[in-house]
């Protein structure tokens, strides 16, 4: 009872710091895009301006040029930094995991309450919390989860679970209280969340990554030409097609961060949908754990957390 004491009062100061970090990140969010959008913004009107000045034969535009040029680069380094981290992913990170610690603190507050705990429920809920701890870390350097993976996997936030037997459906079971009837819809039910629910929210999600990169590597090449193009305004060899690279480009680049990080939260999006695929997996891991198990006592241990 003390152990679990001590699991209920770590549990619920992650809690507090996942929940506290969550806002944190949620405001780097909307101040980064603040930011970056008034300097990419700023950084276009003052391209404009300087060419305006060059043709109606103005003051030198020299500090104009190079204002909008240090604009816009900064804007790509944040730019950069910010498709790095994704904030919009890492608030969407700290919710699930505020989410998932309330629940195992309920559970652990549950047992509590029933009374006489084993030492296998204390071992239980140290490993869960190890695993929730594993699948969604604090820190950023060094234990921050891939933003853009090769290959997209489905949120993991619970230990593995320890069968007495092999894996596999497909072999002959002794009986085991339940009857055939409800193996039978339970093997079904088995195989449509693995053919379709999981399978369909993975597919989502790839499409989600495949916009988030796409947008991630535009922000950066689309700002950065901007630079490029402010700082050859008034050039006498260049004309008038970097006015236009500088103006139009900032603009597009001010468009896709919009698109990006207000209008659809693709990061969050793609987090989203690999914890509800996640979930999916956890169900089906329950299914497969209860019908393998042979111990009428222990079936149905393997509850959906």
């Amino acid at each position: 009872m003390a152990k679990l004491y001590g699991i209920l009062e770590a549990v619920a100061d992650r809690v507090e710091m996942h929940k506290n970090i969550g806002e944190q990140r949620s405001n780097w969010n909307s101040l980064l895009l603040t930011s970056i959008n008034a300097l990419t913004l700023a950084a276009a009107t003052m391209t404009g301006i300087a060419a305006t000045s060059v043709i109606s034969g103005g003051a030198p535009v020299a500090a104009i040029k190079l204002s909008s040029t240090v604009m816009y680069l900064s804007a790509t380094g944040m730019l950069s930094i910010m498709n790095k981290i994704q904030p919009s992913q890492l608030a969407e990170e700290q919710r699930n995991a505020t989410r998932l610690f309330k629940q195992l603190h309920n559970q652990i507050q549950t047992i509590i309450a029933i009374g006489n705990p084993t030492t296998s429920d204390v071992k239980e809920m140290m490993e869960k919390v190890l695993a929730l701890d594993k699948a969604y870390p604090l820190p950023l350097l060094g234990a921050m989860l891939e933003k853009f993976p090769t290959n997209i996997e489905p949120a993991v936030w619970w230990p593995e679970q320890r069968r007495r037997q092999e894996k596999g459906l497909d072999r002959k079971k002794s009986w085991n209280g339940w009857n055939a009837k409800l193996e039978e819809e339970m093997t079904e039910i088995f195989g449509v969340i693995r053919k379709k629910d999981k399978a369909d929210y993975l597919r989502l999600g790839g499409k989600a990554l495949k916009l988030n990169k796409f947008l991630a590597i535009s922000g950066p090449v689309l700002t950065g030409l901007a630079a490029l193009g402010s700082a050859f305004v008034g050039s006498p060899d260049h004309g008038s097609w970097a006015v236009m690279l500088g103006v139009v480009a900032g603009a597009l680049a001010s468009v896709s961060k919009h698109i990006r990080a207000l209008a659809t939260q693709v990061g969050m999006v793609f987090e989203m949908y690999r914890s509800n695929a996640g979930f999916f997996k956890l169900m089906e891991e329950s299914i497969e754990s209860n019908l393998t198990e042979n111990d009428m006592v222990r079936r149905g241990k393997w509850g959906i957390v």
